[in-house]
């Protein structure tokens, strides 16, 4: 089985180019081992929707680390599996501006799954946002909250490959180039 890097981000306004929290749990063997959360600097002004919607504000990231800073501890774990989140092309393309706005060069692209669409195929009459996702399969959320959200999505991952999901049809491509 695959090694897999969900992953979600919170962001600090509706710009949604910049990330305030980041949640990162790793699935391996069908199995969660590790999980990883940090508040981050996003060096830009936050939203009212957005800390009433996330509960960070500008005080709570003061000594958070910047995106580069705290890139240099997680890009390991992105380096090393499928990345995964709920309603990926959010996250990803959250992830591609960091990355491109700091000028941090990585690869040139990244092979992701998105568990929204996953949900989609595999069971196209019910409701895929994440909080109804998990009411429906037990699983604890404390929503918009990165480290719930990753570990939420996660459990959701593992869910969907138990009824059967065949990761290679859910597969797409980020390109990290400008």
């Amino acid at each position: 089985m695959a090694r897999f890097i969900v992953f979600d981000v919170e962001t600090p306004n509706r710009k949604n180019n910049r990330m305030s929290a980041i949640g990162i749990t790793v699935v391996e063997e069908g199995k969660i081992s590790k999980e990883f959360y940090s508040l981050v600097n996003p060096e830009a002004d936050f939203d009212y929707f957005n800390v009433k919607l996330t509960g960070i504000s500008k005080a709570s990231v003061k000594d958070a680390p910047t995106f580069p800073e705290l890139w240099k501890q997680i890009e390991p774990l992105f380096s090393d599996g499928m990345l995964v989140a709920h309603n990926a092309s959010f996250d990803m393309n959250v992830l591609k501006s960091c990355l491109l706005d700091y000028e941090i060069d990585w690869k040139p692209y990244a092979r992701y799954l998105c568990t929204v669409k996953m949900g989609r195929s595999l069971f196209p009459d019910r409701s895929h946002k994440l909080n109804m996702v998990c009411e429906h399969f037990g699983i604890s959320l404390n929503h918009h909250r990165a480290d719930s959200d990753s570990h939420a999505c996660a459990e959701i991952l593992l869910r969907y490959l138990e009824a059967g999901a065949e990761v290679n049809d859910f597969i797409r491509t980020c390109s990290f180039k400008k």
